[in-house]
């Protein structure tokens, strides 16, 4: 008896013993496993975080954002958040400061006016946040991604030039005050003008790059009775707008309109021969190459102080060479 009381012991101790080493082992083999967003055993990467803030997101620029977010997506360690300035100064430096406070790691702007934007800078630079620049040029910048404003201009008025035969009224159309692209490429236009003595620049007013306010303000020049025979547009929205107006008058054959950045609905207005000229912008180049700067920099990576992406000159035997671009986007 006292033989099987030592065996039933023995067992129980052995078992409790068993028991016990099992416990050990589990603990050593969960030591050390990461859990995150509620997966055992899989660790996720830290997302960087990226605001954009855009002066606002008219027909170009929406093409811009589209490649930014093409961008992002290729790269799921990117966390994206783009907002709309609405053409508001005040707006995008709180936009900027609300990045801030979120503690983003970049910001890309594109600011409504190029020679107001000391407090975006500064706000960035005391955070310590990389800012990039995207389209239009500001002072104090890690990066500019953009490209040469007055190039676009010079294109642009270098053809209509010619095919005036260097001779005529020109009225320009201009983009939003302030803002560098209209300052550089009505600038360039003038002096493009101004080395030929049978040209002369006779109206010359902003549209904000809209279609429908090119429009009115093309409704306004022809209900004015001034005489002009050259239409150059800052960019090709107000361009279209002014086609129109001149449609809907009857004197679209009599004045050579052109504009600036090449969009789809711009190319097609080239082939069926109402735009005289357009200046292609790379908005794909632009915005991948924005997000790519700005992913660099959260990163620590050294970048450099500018990305440069050429214009260029698209006739109308260049429509369809061009459309070709925008249909692989």
């Amino acid at each position: 008896m006292l033989k099987g009381l030592l065996s039933k012991r023995s067992i129980i101790l052995l078992t409790t013993s068993l028991l016990f080493l099992l416990l050990i082992l589990s603990a050593c083999s969960t030591k050390g496993t990461t859990t995150s967003s509620g997966s055992s055993g899989q660790t996720s990467e830290k997302k960087i975080k990226i605001g954009v803030t855009m002066s606002s997101i008219d027909k170009f620029l929406s093409y811009v954002v589209d490649a930014m977010q093409s961008y992002a997506k290729e790269h799921p360690e990117i966390e994206l958040t783009v907002v709309d300035a609405r053409n508001d100064a005040s707006t995008q430096l709180s936009q900027v400061e609300n990045f801030i406070a979120k503690k983003m790691d970049a910001i890309v702007v594109n600011p409504v006016d190029t020679e107001s934007t000391q407090p975006i800078v500064d706000a960035a630079k005391k955070a310590g946040v990389p800012l990039i620049g995207v389209n239009r040029r500001m002072e104090g910048l890690t990066c500019y991604v953009g490209s040469d404003a007055y190039q676009s201009g010079q294109l642009l008025m270098e053809y209509l030039a010619w095919k005036a035969g260097y001779k005529g009224n020109v009225a320009i159309m201009v983009g939003t005050l302030g803002s560098e692209p209209a300052r550089l490429r009505t600038q360039a236009i003038k002096d493009v003008i101004a080395k030929h003595p049978d040209m002369k620049i006779v109206l010359e007013n902003s549209a904000d790059w809209l279609r429908d306010k090119g429009m009115q303000l093309m409704e306004n020049w022809i209900q004015s009775g001034k005489d002009f025979d050259i239409v150059a547009s800052n960019n090709d929205e107000m361009a279209i707008g002014a086609i129109k107006a001149l449609e809907a008058s009857g004197k679209l054959s009599k004045v050579i309109v052109g504009g600036i950045d090449a969009t789809p609905d711009a190319l097609q207005y080239l082939k069926d021969g109402k735009l005289a000229v357009t200046v292609y912008q790379n908005a794909f180049d632009q915005g991948k190459s924005a997000i790519e700067m700005a992913l660099k920099a959260a990163k620590g990576e050294k970048i450099p102080e500018e990305v440069m992406i050429p214009y260029e000159t698209v006739k109308p035997e260049d429509a369809d060479k061009y459309l070709a671009k925008w249909n692989k986007l």
